[in-house]
This record gives structure tokens, C-alpha cells and sequence, in this order.
């Protein structure tokens, strides 16, 4: 298990849109130099490529936004 942050997976998917599934196992083992074995590459490089952002949080109201008063 590894932690992989925005950048490191914007890299990854770049490496994936510009030269497919085995460039971006090869950017995710340069970046993880942990991930040994290349078909665990390819397939954590397929999962990273299909992550979609997440939305951003909602903005909780406050009571003055509400307009209602104590």
C-alpha cells in the first residue's frame, strides 16, 4: 500500500495520456521505486488514469447566512 499524491498521480496520468499503460507504469515505478513487479505497476497506472477529482466541499451555512437571528 502507498500514499500517492496529486501530483504524483497528475504525472502518472500524463505519462498514461502521452504514452499508455506501460509509460505510466514506468513513471509510477520511478516515482514508487517500492513497486517491483511491473504487471502491479500497469494495474495501480490503470486505476490512478481513471481517478476523477473530487468535488470540492460544500459551504456549510452559518447563522448569519441563514438570516435568522437568536
Amino acid at each position: 500500500m502507498f500514499v500517492v499524491s496529486e501530483a504524483e498521480a497528475a504525472a502518472s496520468r500524463t505519462a498514461f495520456d502521452r504514452g499508455g499503460e506501460l509509460s505510466a507504469a514506468v513513471e509510477l515505478r520511478r516515482l514508487f521505486p517500492g513497486v517491483a513487479d511491473t504487471a502491479q505497476a500497469r494495474e495501480c497506472a490503470r486505476i490512478i488514469a481513471a481517478w476523477k477529482p473530487l468535488p470540492s466541499p460544500l459551504r456549510t451555512a452559518s447563522r448569519r447566512d441563514t438570516g435568522m437571528d437568536r
